[in-house]
């Protein structure tokens, strides 16, 4: 199966760069390249990618707008949208998980990082860079980027309350990293088990993917920053 890829950034000398790398792939390729936020969702519209690399910082509509657009269109719900950022921590990176993207990757990332992030996320695996992803958001939180719903008998916490003890227990591993296989080793149980609750768990919460559910678990309470 080929992976189909599209590109927004408003640089298109990087665009450029990135579609030598990913078209020099067999198993992907390039179906479509944006400027913009508005250019990038009616691209993904039309041309069903399985993966955009989206850009933040782009004129007009932004990539954290479009990323909500793509994420909130019924008809795009197996498009997987991957951040592009200069930077590691960037309060825009935690806004465009919150808006559906499944993980987010640095520009200076190497080109194997970024063609094995790229299938990462097609497959649905979704949260890139897991350990960074879970400090980005813990940071975020703990400057007060928290939602209003968390805590102890907050709509957070009712929010968890159609999960089973045990999927409890799996979001919270996951928010903190883990892999399925790491997860199953902790549990006692077998990764497809794992896969299981995290399917489960993505459901009730209404979660697009394992990014999803990180998010989830620091706004509810679940799972608290640790302020440095």
């Amino acid at each position: 199966m080929t992976i189909k890829v599209l590109l927004a950034d408003d640089q298109a000398l990087l665009r450029s760069a990135f579609r030598v790398l990913v078209d020099s792939e067999p198993d992907m390729r390039v179906v479509g390249e944006a400027s913009d936020g508005a250019a990038a969702y009616e691209l993904t519209r039309a041309q069903r990618p399985d993966v955009v690399l989206m850009d933040i910082r782009m004129p007009g509509v932004d990539g954290l707008a479009a990323t909500r657009m793509i994420s909130e269109d019924p008809e795009l719900t197996g498009v997987r949208v991957v951040i592009l950022t200069t930077f590691e921590v960037d309060d825009y990176v935690v806004q465009s998980l919150r808006a559906g993207a499944s993980g987010f990757l640095g520009k200076g990332a190497e080109p194997d990082e970024m063609l094995g992030a790229i299938r990462i996320a097609a497959a649905g695996e979704a949260l890139l860079s897991p350990v960074a992803t879970k400090g980005l958001i813990a940071k975020f939180l703990a400057q007060g980027g928290s939602s209003a719903e968390g805590g102890p008998g907050g709509a957070g916490t009712e929010r968890l309350a159609t999960l089973t003890g045990r999927e409890r227990e799996v979001l919270t591993l996951v928010a903190g990293g883990l892999s399925n296989d790491e997860i199953a080793e902790q549990l006692a149980v077998s990764p497809l088990t794992v896969k299981t609750h995290v399917n489960r768990a993505m459901a009730k919460l209404g979660a697009r993917d394992r990014a999803q559910l990180v998010v989830i678990a620091y706004e509810s309470g679940l799972v608290r920053p640790r302020v440095q």
